[in-house]
């Protein structure tokens, strides 16, 4: 079965809090062997973030007066890459927009200062992007009719928080269940085979 029917068969649409699961083939560079949470997804288009591209850097390389060697800053897509944003699970203090029970998109990072060097400070709470995946109305349904994605409902913070990056885009394929196993094996270029 090719990854085409695979799309079908799963018949979920893409929505706010589902994952993009980047079919093993998808060579852009800036989504090959991706995990992208869809955080907006209406009539002006779809936003995510990558979940599985951390960068080198850390929030002080952008923000000194935040350093903080825990919170490593990830790439969250190609897309204004001189902005930052965070998926968190503490709306109390930092407020934010919901995506799901209990994770936020953005709030008031003027209280950032204060959790990132608060002693009880989880690193595990709070994940920083540059940039976003962005998609203009039409553009993601088009590529899922490619076949270039997989919808997945299969979301949770440990996910986001918990996992390896490096392992993220296999937990999503696993989770999709045993008829998509064969996609973790699958090589990105085949004709190099």
């Amino acid at each position: 079965m090719n990854i085409i029917d695979l799309v079908r068969r799963t018949n979920l649409k893409p929505a706010t809090g589902r994952l993009l699961i980047a079919d093993p083939q998808l060579s852009d560079p800036s989504f090959a062997r991706t995990v992208v949470l869809l955080c907006e997804h209406g009539p002006e288009g779809s936003i995510g973030f990558i979940l599985n591209r951390p960068s080198s850097n850390n929030i002080g390389d952008f923000v000194p007066e935040l350093y903080n060697p825990e919170i490593q800053v990830f790439e969250g897509g190609p897309v204004q890459l001189d902005t930052m944003h965070m998926l968190h699970c503490i709306p109390d203090v930092l407020g934010g927009v919901a995506v799901d029970d209990n994770l936020y998109w953005g709030g008031d990072y003027n209280n950032l200062s204060s959790i990132v060097h608060n002693a009880e400070f989880s690193a595990n709470t709070i994940r920083l992007f540059i940039g976003y995946a962005g998609w203009e109305l039409g553009q993601l349904e088009a590529e899922l009719e490619q076949g270039s994605w997989l919808v997945s409902s299969n979301f949770n913070n440990e996910l986001i928080f918990d996992t390896k990056p490096e392992d993220i885009w296999r937990r999503c394929i696993q989770a999709l269940g045993p008829e998509f196993a064969y996609l973790i094996n699958v090589p990105l270029h085949p004709q190099s085979n």
